[in-house]
């Protein structure tokens, strides 16, 4: 069969041969789970729609009689409110409705962990500002207008004054004696102080050790950038009693859910439904009091009312990632072995915990899996999440382990050079090279390719001549690695490990045929640029060996999707694709037992034929086209089996066992530092992953240059500042540094392929990767390339001017 056969697939793919660059000639195969379309680079689905304007976003929806509606919000960091008064607003001319806390009384957005008193403090998140403000950009109260413009005038005759409090923007800040409390249930501004793992032997270790290493690394916070800000129209009808809101969400199930508890109204009354969504990155897989704002002013109405976050409240207001602080101590043998890890993390999660992960979710993410890829016989940790008067934090791609990896990468790096060690030839030594490998953390690792990954990266940049060019001497260039694992899948046993009360994990999937043989199958995950349309159409194709223009996937509405939990974690093909695989499956047996029957044969003289029908074995010139089984199914069911019902649907149900599955990549970075700005440019970036069973080799791709795009940003550009009072430095693009494709260089992804035992396409998550691998990788080449200064950089992002400075001697 040509490629031309195949219709959705460019002459110039052979399916049977996709893109995936250098293997290892040992490359296993995962028989029975790759087909005509599982592992060929089809075009996307979703691009005539999108490529040609034909998208529909938030700001696409116009509704009759629709109002606009914006947020009074706090301009000092932390202040008691001693007024708010909203005379002034209310008689701006096209305003429809002001309401501060009080007019709305809606209920609180509460995370909740189950654990004690001791260890987790929950604070609650009221949707509109009482009584007190926690940083700058916090939602006051609500404006409703015939217009964005009255809007703005009614914000702006807003009248507001503050009894100031010292503001709290650094661990130094919250953590001193006297510091002001942002919240009153936690005095200590502590509000989560776990020490997950204190096993036998560390002390022993680290007395015993041959070299001890200790190196604290920072990283700045820094904004998700969707470019799609946030937004959401709701309406209520009254003839259905019904709450429809539109949101730009990546977890529908849980803003309904979260609307429903605030609104104080039954469930069923509301639905949520999420049009095309520009990214999210995280930033849009939590609750935001907005969205629950405008939907309580709607059914207050009974006018359909949209808000458009403004990329000023995108940048200030909008939840906020990154800022974590690592004190690690490692303890090596005279070999480079490392034998005991102790590590001190504190996260910075701003001014409240996020609905429904916490403000535990960053540092128990570090706790659990901060090993990494590396084999650790004793571990030692102390996780820390704290309150401050900056915007609340919301999981952000790779949560925690860009940052625990570059902790860790670091200790390597700092252990190789104390030793006179290559650094590869140090992870060498201590990369888990036997599977499955239980660690210290007590965390299952599936079979990866750490080594080879490493290998082949190392390989790559030695061939192409860069050692020589950096020993050359004539130019400040540097290389840099980073060897490591990204846990995805997570199911509802790993995230039940963190006592959550509220415990995500698995997918639901319904699939039905229509007469033409056509199917349209839902998922609880919730696409936002990573090609789900097209990657879950290839399975479905495949399980029933049809075309893959035959399927469609239907995602974001509560009303037709039972419950789902979106979409994070690189959860979509792991946890969703399964569920979806399996529903899949479950047709295809009741295609081929309405087959058999109509056949006059035994069901097991029957199989799907992988060209749209079902096959009689024994006589293959006897088949049923999946047209002729819908026709019956649906149009003559007095022809169907007796204990068959009519119609043609199945549904299954998904959760990863255990502890998830793991991908793995190594990133290798060749940088130059320009001695006379400081500046680092890019010159070559290596990107060798696993994730298992690749779907469309072209769609990781882009999720693998997405993902490393945002890890340099992190590593060389963005960050946001606050001053002493809790004012943000980064309001506008002119203060907040984004790359541009000018700064982002060519990246090389090579495939390795280690098929996953635990999810149903042998595929694991690769959504997260790239960002998770970037800044370490970016960090220690830079490192590499100041080796002659003596200096040693433990902090991204890293700026033109500190890099500048070590060159020229100042540091």
């Amino acid at each position: 069969m040509t490629t031309t056969d195949l219709p959705g697939v460019p002459p110039d793919v052979d399916p049977d041969q996709p893109e995936r660059g250098e293997r290892p000639a040992t490359e296993p195969r995962f028989d029975g789970r790759r087909g005509r379309w599982v592992g060929a680079s089809i075009p996307r689905h979703e691009d005539p729609r999108l490529l040609t304007g034909r998208g529909r976003f938030i700001d696409d929806i116009a509704l009759s009689g629709m109002l606009h509606a914006g947020f009074v919000r706090a301009t000092v960091a932390h202040a008691a409110i001693t007024e708010l008064d909203l005379t002034a607003t209310r008689e701006v001319h096209g305003v429809v409705a002001a309401y501060d806390a009080a007019d709305l009384a809606l209920g609180d957005i509460v995370a909740v962990l189950d654990r004690p008193a001791e260890e987790f403090t929950p604070t609650a998140m009221p949707i509109l500002a009482r009584g007190k403000v926690r940083f700058v950009g916090e939602p006051l109260a609500l404006v409703v207008a015939r217009d964005p413009y009255a809007v703005e005038d009614g914000i702006e005759a807003a009248r507001v004054t503050y009894d100031a409090i010292d503001a709290v923007v650094s661990e130094e800040t919250a953590l001193a004696p006297d510091a002001p409390a942002v919240h009153d249930e936690a005095p200590d501004n502590v509000l989560l102080d776990v020490s997950m793992f204190d096993t036998p032997g560390v002390n022993e270790a680290f007395a015993d050790a041959a070299l001890t290493v200790d190196v604290t690394t920072r990283s700045g916070r820094q904004n998700a950038l969707p470019l799609e800000t946030r937004g959401v129209v709701a309406s209520w009808d009254a003839r259905d009693d019904q709450l429809l809101v539109q949101t730009c969400s990546q977890v529908p199930h849980q803003v309904r859910t979260m609307l429903a508890r605030s609104l104080r109204i039954a469930e069923r009354t509301v639905r949520v439904t999420v049009p095309d969504m520009g990214g999210g990155f995280g930033q849009k897989c939590v609750v935001g009091r907005e969205e629950i704002a405008v939907a309580a002013a709607a059914q207050r109405l009974d006018r359909p009312v949209k808000w458009i976050e403004d990329r000023r409240e995108a940048l200030t207001a909008g939840f906020l990632a990154r800022e974590q602080r690592y004190r690690t101590r490692a303890a090596f043998d005279a070999d480079g072995r490392i034998t005991a890890l102790d590590v001190d993390v504190v996260c910075d999660m701003g001014a409240y915990s996020c609905y429904p992960f916490t403000a535990g979710i960053e540092p128990l993410m570090a706790s659990a899996e901060m090993p990494s890829v590396y084999r650790v016989p004793a571990y030692r940790v102390r996780g820390r999440a704290i309150t401050s008067n900056k915007a609340p934090t919301a999981p952000y791609r790779g949560v925690s382990r860009p940052q625990y990896v570059m902790a860790i990468e670091r200790v390597m790096e700092r252990a190789a050079r104390e030793l006179g060690l290559d650094p590869v030839d140090v992870r060498r030594r201590n990369v888990i090279t036997e599977f499955p490998y239980t660690g210290v953390n007590g965390v299952t690792y599936d079979p990866g390719t750490y080594l080879e990954s490493l290998d082949l990266a190392e390989a790559t940049i030695r061939d192409e001549g860069w050692y020589e060019a950096r020993e050359a001497g004539d130019r400040h260039l540097g290389i840099g690695f980073c060897c490591f694992s990204e846990r995805t899948g997570y199911g509802s046993e790993a995230f039940a490990k963190r006592k959550m009360t509220v415990v995500p994990g698995f997918d639901l999937s319904e699939i039905r045929m229509d007469t033409t043989g056509s199917v349209v199958v839902t998922s609880g995950t919730m696409n936002h640029g990573q090609s789900h349309e097209t990657t879950f159409a290839q399975i479905v194709a495949d399980r029933l060996g049809l075309d893959v223009a035959r399927v469609k996937l239907r995602q974001g509405d509560t009303e037709r999707i039972a419950y789902g939990w979106g979409t994070f974690a690189s959860r979509s093909v792991t946890i969703g694709g399964s569920a979806v695989a399996l529903a899949s499956e479950r047709l295809g047996e009741l295609l081929c037992r309405i087959a058999a029957h109509l056949l006059e044969t035994r069901p097991d003289n029957v199989a799907l034929d992988g060209d749209g029908g079902v096959v009689q074995l024994d006589d293959p010139a006897r088949r049923l086209s999946f047209e002729d089984i819908a026709d019956v199914a649906h149009l003559r069911s007095h022809l169907l089996p007796k204990d068959v019902e009519p119609a043609l649907t199945a549904t299954a149900s998904f959760d990863v066992p255990g502890d998830g599955t793991f991908s793995n990549a190594t990133h290798a970075v060749v940088v130059e530092a320009d001695p006379g700005t400081g500046e680092i440019r890019i010159l070559r970036y290596v990107c060798v992953e696993d994730c298992g069973v690749v779907i469309n080799p072209k769609v990781v791709d882009g999720q693998c240059r997405g993902g490393i795009a945002q890890g340099i940003a992190g590593a060389l550009f963005e960050e946001v500042t606050y001053d002493g009072h809790g004012e943000p430095s980064a309001a506008s693009f002119i203060d907040y540094l984004v790359p541009t494709a000018t700064e982002i260089p060519d990246v090389s992804i090579q495939h390795l392929e280690t098929p996953c035992a635990f999810t149903a396409n042998g595929a694991k998550g690769a959504g997260e990767g790239g960002t998770i691998g970037a800044p370490a990788a970016v960090l220690n080449a830079v490192n590499d390339a100041l080796r002659h200064t003596g200096v040693e950089l433990d902090t991204t992002p890293i700026h033109p001017r500190t890099v500048l400075a070590a060159l020229e001697g100042e540091l």
